[in-house]
């Protein structure tokens, strides 16, 4: 008789079958999910951080005509004298708004502030701290200057016709800057995703009830709330669902009926009271449940009728570790946003890290910067999928891929910040 049981696949398991790489899944979300179609059109100051729908065209030149870039005197450049200076008459002043009216003749020129049409007559604006003013009044400018100097063209910035912003961009404050420049008012920009979320789980209670024995405080749906309230969607929070089976199909099905995206957390594994996959089996459909990660292996993902379902997992760091590396590149792709792959940043480990071949492990740490101005990191202590501190004192993910078999203090390893952390 042998000495030892007979196991199963489990998570300390570096690899089992059925776990997929998180390029691979991600390549299979991107796949599923198709961008919401529904758009509203809103006013330009609304539309921060929103995805727009079409891309914009300039409807006119960017500046619409040639104007000044510095405070100064405009000349014509056939005014000044080769190899000395030139002495010439002030005719007039031209402001931005205000433009001089008239040519500025030979020998002449034009007192001309910051973004004020250049006059007639005249190809070049001197600063007026390269000039002297003579004591008749006379404007002594030498000839150790160009033609076009200081004149922004008209068409210089955007030409009337092109592609100032594409479709599916997200909106920042210069994008706002840039429409405003155009004349455009309004813009016609996607709908948020509405994402609906829920805790599973017999032992959880609500934060502000005294704790009973052997029940914890919901912790996920703070954590949800949180990094939701940072994107672009509407939320709908519907509570703690308990370890029931029809619990947890009028859950779905009431998610279904409002969301485009719904996230559970817990009840994703093999436990005896883990329901989320036979619910999901009876209403939909599952495309994956297992991710060669850590934390955050057991994460399902699934469709039920015509919303996208993301089941994380329960420890609240697996939690966060798969809303930063999933959930939010789906809600993303569900924006119709132009979706970017996260950044990543090299910088010098203070720590020997632990770590086994075979999956890509997202560790938490404290990035800053050393003497040379180079990024270092160090782990934020114990890294439980459960210590959830360990979250909260780090500002920043480093990323062990699945080849790594540890880490030495002085090695070179990749940081990925968080997108909530400010």
């Amino acid at each position: 008789m042998s000495n030892k049981i007979a196991s199963q696949p489990s998570c300390v398991d570096p690899f089992e079958e059925g776990m997929i790489s998180q390029g691979e899944a991600l390549k299979r979300i991107e796949a599923r999910i198709h961008p919401v179609l529904a758009c509203e059109r809103l006013p330009i100051r609304e539309c921060l951080n929103r995805v727009n729908n079409e891309a914009v065209k300039s409807p006119r030149d960017v500046p619409p005509q040639p104007n000044s870039a510095m405070d100064g005197y405009a000349v014509a450049i056939g005014s000044l004298v080769e190899g000395d200076i030139a002495e010439l008459d002030d005719v007039g002043t031209a402001f931005a708004g205000v433009p001089f009216h008239g040519d500025c003749g030979p020998g002449q020129c034009v007192r001309i502030m910051t973004g004020a049409l250049i006059p007639n007559g005249t190809d070049a604006v001197i600063m007026q701290e390269q000039v002297e003013i003579g004591d008749d009044g006379k404007i002594r400018i030498d000839s150790d200057h160009r033609r076009g100097e200081n004149i922004r063209l008209a068409g210089e910035d955007v030409r009337q016709g092109e592609t100032v912003i594409e479709a599916g961009v997200r909106l920042s404050p210069a994008d706002l800057g840039v429409l405003a420049s155009l004349g455009i008012a309004q813009l016609q920009i996607k709908r948020k995703p509405v994402v609906a979320f829920f805790s599973t789980g017999d032992e959880l209670m609500s934060v502000g009830t005294p704790l009973e024995p052997g029940m914890i405080y919901d912790s996920n749906r703070y954590s949800l709330h949180g990094m939701l309230s940072g994107l672009q969607v509407d939320i709908v929070d519907l509570g703690v669902v308990r370890d029931n089976p029809q619990s947890m199909l009028e859950a779905l099905v009431n998610a279904s009926a409002q969301a485009d995206l719904i996230i559970s957390t817990g009840g994703v594994s093999v436990g005896e009271a883990d329901y989320i996959k036979p619910a999901l089996a009876e209403l939909g459909s599952t495309e994956f449940w297992k991710i060669a990660i850590k934390p955050g292996r057991p994460l399902t993902f699934g469709q039920i009728s015509n919303s996208i379902f993301m089941g994380l997992p329960g420890n609240p760091v697996a939690v966060m570790v798969t809303f930063s590396q999933f959930v939010a590149p789906a809600i993303e792709m569900l924006s119709g946003a132009t979706l970017r792959p996260p950044l990543l940043f090299p910088a010098r480990s203070l720590d020997r890290l632990r770590k086994k071949q075979g999956r890509t492990e997202f560790q938490r740490g404290v990035a800053t910067l050393d003497e040379n101005n180079r990024w270092q990191v160090g782990k934020t202590g114990k890294q439980g999928s459960g210590i959830l501190t360990s979250m909260s004192r780090a500002n920043c993910f480093i990323v062990l891929p699945d080849d790594n078999a540890g880490v030495e203090p002085g090695d070179e390893v990749s940081i990925q910040f968080l997108d909530w952390v400010h």
